[in-house]
């Protein structure tokens, strides 16, 4: 198995930051029931990525939590609401899962293979991440390289100093 230019980018922008990761190769899984037959035992909390749009479709929100979790997107909404007013920022309103072409448009990604690291193609920093405050505590974290068919492992530090990097907005929030 070969890498992709997707994971290639990914893998690159990350040495050329000095930012250690793992990273590992492996078949395809474009779902996380698909992705965990692949995963290795790391010790790593394997994140979940679901990128969505506010009701007038003119932001744009990545949520990342484990994996092993659901997330009630009603209860979602609530809690992105009451940060974004705290922050004296405009309400998501209500969210809804953003369209394969606003993946494409905003992340350079398609549906299967979102990950913050497509952070690196949202050159205007559109995009704000919100992470489940339960990754706070977790020593490593992994995420697809924007691409379905490899892996990277990263400590959560390390993580947070990539997103300082490409200027992201992003906040822990409890989902």
């Amino acid at each position: 198995m070969g890498i992709s230019e997707r994971q290639e980018k990914v893998i690159t922008y990350l040495k050329e930051h000095d930012i250690p990761f793992t990273y590992y190769n492996h078949p395809e899984g474009k779902t996380i029931e698909e992705a965990k037959r692949w995963w290795r035992a790391d010790g790593s909390v394997h994140c979940k990525n679901l990128f969505f749009r506010n009701h007038k479709g003119n932001r744009h929100y990545l949520v990342c939590f484990n994996c092993d979790h659901d997330l009630d997107i009603h209860y979602l909404e609530h809690r992105l609401k009451e940060s974004l007013i705290s922050q004296g920022l405009p309400s998501c309103g209500k969210l809804s899962f953003a369209s394969p072409e606003r993946m494409m448009r905003y992340l350079g990604l398609e549906p299967g293979s979102v990950s913050p690291f497509g952070l690196i193609n949202d050159t205007e920093n559109h995009v704000h991440l919100f992470l489940d405050d339960e990754l706070r505590n977790a020593t490593t974290l992994s995420f697809h390289p924007n691409d379905c068919r490899g892996t990277v492992v990263i400590k959560r530090e390390d993580f947070e100093r990539y997103l300082t990097i490409v200027e992201n907005t992003y906040e822990y929030l409890k989902l």
